[in-house]
């Protein structure tokens, strides 16, 4: 067994410095950095959408028919589309950057003396690597201390059970294994502190061949939904436009212009903003929550966050502010007669009574050698100011160490004193185990549960204090070996996060069910719950013990869950037991979780949330979100930000859906009705500069609607492309075609010339379209209330395209390629106000019509 003492303070790591040099010479700390993608590689990937084949090909019949301007126009959309494209590429290239390296396994190190937790891609060889309990190794290093430090190897050697690792004894050559650890591999048990020896492919990973390259996620459902009605509209288009190419050649004999009415029909109806909605949308959103402190490690955890129904989360560091401080000591000291008396000290008083001296010597003694807890460090800061040196042992050596486990939640530290063969056994956890361990009196047990009863309530948390002493090794196998004496309780306080009530009050007003699972005291639990305004107005306060949670069935325990909001002295393993319980009752369950025991829950909770700042790396891979803050609002910002995400996504793909209806329309129906050419393939490349940005980036850009927090959780099985979400959307498009046809055939029975017909008609539609963006912006809410939210995205957008519109009616070069002729003022201004009326007619229709579908509706 390794025996280390406390680790010498000189040790400072690696400076800054040192760190950032050798990151750049020896490159980052990953086996595959994630490619990046050139702009030839996304010019290749643009080059295979059908919508820019099809404007190639268009140019390519003006050329054979001798239009060079309509050619040379198109090719100018190609040029602005692939400029577009990659625009929007690029920036989701670096939104995708920033969050791998939010991603990137953390590492805790030490550098110019101070404790880092760095992501893992940025470890250098020297550095100095602190290892814990759930860590994820993130280097091969040599190991300098270790305390019980066992790593699971089995990805290295195939061996499932985990390996025993010690530091080199004084003067010890170091050739084995035993002081090594490698990347990748998981400590399981235990704590030490490691030099890093080598990094990124130089590691026993790398040179064995192994492979950290990104691995192919499956397709979403929302992915899956959509890739299919992409092949139903591209099959529908496409066989429409050979039909249609097929009849204008065999009936007239002009298979070149055949060829572009078909080319022009199928660019109408190919619907491939869908899946660049999709991307962007989900890039973008993972984006927006990692602003929120919330990291998104699996996309289709974005869809789920709107239909979250139950919330389970822990206590400590979530709803609390995890700055837990010794706030009483209680004691029980012979009295004048010889029998145990209470004796009390709180925070704030001026000398600890030497009574309780022995309760906060063997505290510390029971504690990590250099806490990072907050409750450890804030026993250690007040030993040191109240109890004499010798008190603190600094020549003892620590030899053995029990880690706690779920059978017994306590810290036990058997120490080397100065006697020979003399060791003294300090333990520190909760309250009920420790008495187990050491069988006090039944007055004395029965005073000692009153007590944390009474501090419990005052919404601290109890923890037992006991020492025992030891002969020699061998050591017992489990700390029961040991005999016990209890000397006393301490009390913490953990201050509730400020923003939590108000948190939890959303989430009711969501339909979103909070309920407090924690291993602290049910007292505790309640009093914390009722701060937070977890526990109903004038019910009975109850919580479920882990205790009471073993005795009953699968069927009691569905029942339970269905009433009560708090869980007290719940095991990691029965987490998952509750998880399963509430997806049972067709609940969608958010649980939150840390430790390597969570990992179980967290993979079967519909969403996982682990906790980034103290959660192990076990918890954060089982996870589908990490919280960077531990902050339980940011859980709440991320519901909201969810169901806004999803929203916009329904808003931009109705718009989408409903904006092809009219230009398909117009495309068609001169050919059936002898009208003249209204829509060529220029007209609709100049559509698509307004559809394509409008859909994927102004739409998600939209605020969120106002009733975002006050509806209930969307039902996960509802479709995105619900019935009523499809009819919505012909309905909507039906009416600007509508509209705008009209609008052509009265111009043409006016004796309005065909060039100024099909200007004003194109001016028309594009006003129309404009229209039914602002009328998609918002299904809740007043209509001037609705076109006036913030949106800078929106209205960059619509100038650009009000710019655009006068060019092309203003210019006599443009004119000439769009075929148009100047119209008289009165029936432009005529041609904007049928935008406005249409604009004002599709608002009718939402509030009288279609109140309540998507996206206010699950429907």
């Amino acid at each position: 067994m390794n025996a280390p003492s406390r680790p010498p303070a000189e040790d400072l790591g690696l400076s800054q410095t040192q760190a950032d040099r050798l990151l750049a010479e020896d490159g980052p700390n990953e086996l595959s950095p994630p490619k990046k993608r050139r702009a030839w590689h996304i010019l290749a990937d643009l080059a295979r959408e059908p919508m820019l084949q099809l404007l190639l090909a268009a140019g390519a019949v003006y050329l054979l028919l001798g239009n060079r301007g309509e050619a040379l126009m198109l090719l100018a959309f190609v040029l602005l589309t692939v400029i577009i494209s990659v625009s929007q590429e690029q920036r989701t290239e670096r939104v995708l950057e920033a969050l791998r390296d939010l991603s990137s396994p953390r590492a805790q190190v030490i550098r110019d003396g101070k404790m880092l937790r760095i992501a893992g891609r940025e470890l250098v060889c020297g550095d100095l690597l602190l290892l814990t309990e759930g860590d994820r190794v993130a280097a091969d290093a040599q190991l300098l201390q270790a305390n019980d430090l066992q790593c699971d190897e089995s990805m290295l050697s195939g061996e499932s059970l985990a390996v025993a690792k010690r530091s080199p004894e004084p003067g010890e050559a170091v050739v084995g294994e035993q002081q090594q650890v490698f990347a990748g591999t998981l400590v399981v048990s235990g704590q030490g502190r490691a030099r890093v020896t080598a990094t990124g492919p130089r590691t026993e990973m790398g040179r064995i061949g192994k492979s950290l390259a990104e691995i192919d996620i499956p397709p979403t459902p929302l992915h899956q939904q959509t890739r299919r009605l992409v092949r139903i509209f591209s099959v529908i288009g496409l066989s429409l436009s050979l039909l249609l190419f097929l009849i204008y050649g065999l009936a007239r004999g002009e298979w070149l212009s055949g060829l572009l009415a078909g080319i022009t029909l199928a660019m109408s109806m190919l619907p491939q903003e869908f899946l660049l909605i999709l991307t962007v949308f989900m890039a973008m959103g993972a984006w927006r929550l990692s602003r929120q402190q919330v990291l998104t490690r699996r996309p289709a955890t974005i869809e789920t966050l709107g239909s979250a129904t139950v919330l389970c989360t822990d206590k400590t560091g979530t709803l609390t502010l995890n700055q837990m401080a010794l706030a009483e000591l209680s004691a029980w000291v012979p009295g004048p007669g010889g029998d145990p008396a209470l004796q009390t000290w709180s925070l704030g008083k001026a000398a600890l009574p030497a009574g309780l001296h022995p309760l906060l010597e063997w505290a510390v003694l029971a504690s990590e050698l250099e806490p990072f807890d907050p409750m450890e460090r804030s026993l250690l800061a007040l030993a040191q100011a109240q109890l004499p040196a010798e008190a603190l042992h600094p020549t003892w050596v620590l030899v053995h160490e029990y880690a706690l486990s779920p059978s017994l939640p306590a810290m036990t530290h058997v120490w080397q004193t100065h006697e020979q063969g003399s060791h003294a056994v300090a333990i520190k956890g909760a309250v009920e185990a420790v008495l187990a361990l050491c069988a006090p009196e039944p007055q004395l047990r029965a005073a000692v549960l009153a007590q944390t009863e009474a501090m419990a309530a005052r919404g601290l948390r109890v923890l037992a204090v006991a020492q025992a002493e030891w002969p020699g090794s061998p050591w017992p196998a489990e700390p029961a070996g040991f005999a016990f004496k209890l000397l006393g309780l301490l009390a913490f306080a953990d201050p509730l996060r400020p923003e939590v009530p108000a948190a939890i009050a959303e989430c009711r007003a969501a339909g979103l069910r909070v309920l407090m699972v924690t291993g602290d005291h049910p007292a505790t639990a309640l009093a914390i719950a009722g701060q937070a305004g977890l526990l109903p107005s004038g019910a009975k306060s109850q919580a479920l013990t882990g205790t009471d949670m073993a005795g009953l069935s699968d069927a009691d325990l569905q029942r339970q869950v269905q009433s009560l909001q708090v869980f007290a002295r719940i095991k990691p393993a029965q987490k998952l037991a509750l998880v399963e319980a509430l997806k049972a009752q067709g609940e969608v369950v958010a649980m939150t979780g840390d430790g390597v025991n969570d990992a179980p829950s967290l993979k079967a909770a519909h969403i996982g949330i682990a906790m980034g700042g103290r959660g192990t790396d076990v918890a954060r891979e089982a996870a589908s979100l990490v919280l960077l803050d531990d902050n339980f609002a940011s859980i709440v910002h991320a519901v909201r930000l969810g169901r806004r995400i999803f929203d916009n996504l329904r808003k931009a793909m109705a718009f989408v859906m409903a904006v092809h209806v009219p230009i398909a329309g117009l495309s068609l129906l001169p050919l059936l009705l002898g009208w003249p050419v209204i829509l060529s393939p220029v007209h609709i490349a100049f559509l698509e500069l307004l559809i394509d940005p409008v859909c994927s980036v102004v739409f998600e850009a939209e605020p969120e609607e106002p009733d975002v927090m006050s509806r209930p959780p969307r039902d996960p099985a509802a479709p995105l492309f619900s019935t009523n979400l499809l009819l919505w959307s012909l309905a909507q498009g039906v009416v600007l075609l509508i509209a705008v046809g009209g609008w052509f055939a009265a111009l043409l029975s006016w004796g309005v010339e065909e060039a100024q017909a099909r200007a004003l008609a194109f001016t028309a539609l594009v006003v129309c379209d404009m229209a039914l963006i602002l009328a998609n912006r918002s299904m809740s809410g007043g209509m001037v209330k609705g076109w006036l939210r913030p949106n800078r995205l929106l209205w960059l957008m619509l100038g650009g395209t009000v710019v655009l519109l006068t060019l092309a009616l203003g210019v006599p070069v443009l004119r000439e390629v769009f075929r148009f002729a100047l119209p008289p003022l009165p029936l432009l201004a005529a041609a904007m106000g049928l935008g406005m009326a249409v604009l004002l007619l599709l608002e009718v229709f939402k509030r009288l019509l279609w109140r309540g579908l998507p996206p206010r509706s699950a429907a």
